[in-house]
């Protein structure tokens, strides 16, 4: 098998890297001459396997800057946790200001011209237009051809774009909403966020029954892919943030009601929080539950989670994705006691810390299992020091935007801990065997808890199912509880952004941060349409307040 997913590898990442050539900054054009001739990949059906369908998984994760989900930097991680109360980058003397754009981040301060957010945009797009190329590519095989396969290769890579429209239309608001590879640029118009929500439940509702119910995150011939799980646990989070994303405006102050959020699910008809609650109840059904100890989602080798749903592969000599973000947040000398690179950059926030009760009596039991704080040691349990011989000791309290020029320049701020340090890590780190984990049944539960809450029901079952798992004492399921949960239980995981501005928190003070003027509350919820691409088509009009 791992000869097989070797190949599989090699070969879909060789012809994806031939098919993404074209550039992306013009959004959606292509260069056919710098793909490879279609008659050539494309006859029989483990070619229309590996060229349709598994070369589109390349792109998941990544290796540079603002490509994959999660991994690399100045992407959608990036926007989704810089722009929050869980994470910050603090200036820190000549490192980490690159010209404001980790201020410009936390203070929602990006611009209509921001590189790293027109590059995520053009990476998600990119993957659109791929998928899209791939159904045609599978419709024309199929005109020939009547393998049974091709059902379950079509509905996959419908799955896959509609998991790349919820990140844009999460992201962006209003988008446009290809479905053809040939596409003119002057035809692209622009869709209502609703539209595109409508969109993607109704693509990964069709999907979902062609679908393997394999867990996609444990090692088999669908390792890395999207499966029934997957698009389950997507169906909640869409259901979950449908007050969101069915509001066209979302700066009136004003938004739909979930409990008259109608969805249809299995012939039944179901508000938004019932719709939740179902969708997480079938990932039960399918298998997963807590790991019985929380650490084990990010060891090394965590393909056997039960609880872990969608996970980025990683594997030093298999694949190229990398993950960026233990070696941007570890100071040097800490990084160099492990054998590998730091970067001495992202940290907790303030507000992080109190959420965790760091240094109270009541101090969450994650809080060591997710941050680096204090006195450092290597894996032998060392003490490890400073170049001028003083002892290495991060100062989580003293965190703050710039701290340039102040005794903890270096030391400010408690780091990113909670992926198992992988000793045997290349490439200074960023090449690990741990997977990276999108989605993760732990999630599923605060999600049916907050369902639960926000129907008028008690969500306490599942809120404490997750405390319990850690030793943490119970907690009443408030949605206030529920939000600091959250944070608690998915830190460092990308979702900060999202939950905050369901929760219609996103743009308020913290520290380091004054509160947005009560008249743009709402308006930096969303990115930007970059501008470069704006201009080259003026079918599209700028989001509200930029």
């Amino acid at each position: 098998m791992k000869q097989y997913m070797k190949n599989k590898s090699r070969l879909g990442f060789f012809l994806a890297m031939c098919l993404g050539l074209f550039s992306c900054s013009k959004f959606l054009e292509e260069n056919p001459k710098d793909k490879l001739p279609e008659d050539d990949v494309y006859n029989t059906i483990s070619e229309v396997y590996l060229n349709a369908v598994a070369s589109l998984y390349t792109y998941v994760g990544g290796y540079s800057d603002s490509q994959g989900l999660q991994g690399t930097g100045r992407g959608v991680y990036d926007l989704n946790t810089f722009t929050s109360d869980e994470a910050i980058i603090p200036t820190r003397g000549g490192d980490w200001y690159d010209g404001g754009f980790w201020q410009g981040l936390y203070l929602h301060d990006w611009g209509i011209e921001n590189d790293a957010i027109q590059a995520t945009w053009e990476y998600l797009y990119k993957v659109v237009m791929l998928s899209n190329k791939s159904l045609e590519r599978i419709d024309k095989f199929a005109e020939t051809h009547s393998a049974t396969e091709l059902p379950a290769y079509r509905a996959e890579v419908r799955a896959m774009r509609a998991m790349y429209y919820y990140y844009l239309m999460d992201l962006f608001g209003r988008i446009p909403l290809v479905q053809s590879s040939s596409v003119a640029m002057k035809d692209v118009v622009q869709s209502e966020r609703k539209t595109v929500f409508d969109f993607v439940v109704k693509e990964l509702q069709e999907a979902a029954p062609l679908l393997s119910d394999a867990h996609s995150n444990q090692s088999g011939p669908y390792y890395g892919r999207i499966t029934r799980p997957v698009v389950t646990f997507l169906l909640a989070k869409l259901a979950l943030n449908s007050e969101v994303y069915t509001d066209n405006d979302w700066t009136d102050g004003q938004r739909p009601d979930g409990k008259n959020i109608k969805f249809t699910v299995n012939g039944s008809e179901l508000n938004a929080w019932e719709t939740v609650i179902y969708y997480c109840d079938q990932l039960k059904t399918m298998g997963y539950k807590l790991e019985p100890e929380y650490e084990t989602n990010f060891s090394i080798f965590n393909e056997p989670s039960v609880e872990n749903v969608f996970t980025i592969p990683m594997n030093k000599t298999l694949y190229t994705n990398q993950m960026q973000y233990l070696f941007r947040s570890r100071h040097y000398n800490h990084a160099k006691a492990y054998g590998l690179s730091g970067e001495n950059g992202p940290s907790a926030t303030i507000e992080a810390l109190e959420t965790f009760g760091y240094e109270t009596a009541e101090q969450d039991p994650r809080f060591d299992i997710c941050y680096f704080a204090g006195i450092v040691h290597d894996l032998k349990g060392n003490i490890i020091k400073l170049d001028n011989g003083t002892v290495l000791e991060y100062l989580p309290w003293k965190v703050s935007l710039d701290i340039t020029d102040t005794p903890y320049e270096q030391t400010a701020g408690a780091r990113m801990k909670k992926y198992e340090v992988d000793p045997t890590a290349t490439k200074d780190g960023k090449l690990m065997e741990n997977d990276i984990v999108l989605f993760r049944y732990a999630d599923a539960l605060l999600m049916k808890s907050e369902a639960k809450v926000r129907n008028g029901a008690n969500g306490d079952e599942e809120l404490n199912e997750v405390r319990s798992r850690v030793n943490a004492s119970p907690r009443t399921a408030t949605l206030e509880n529920i939000l600091a949960e959250r944070q608690l239980e998915l830190a460092w995981e990308g979702w900060r952004r999202q939950d905050l501005v369901r929760f219609g928190k996103f743009t308020r003070a913290y520290s380091s941060r004054p509160q947005l003027p009560d008249e743009a509350s709402g308006y930096t919820t969303v990115f930007p349409i970059p501008e470069k691409i704006r201009v080259m088509n003026t079918n599209l009009t700028q989001n509200p307040g930029y």
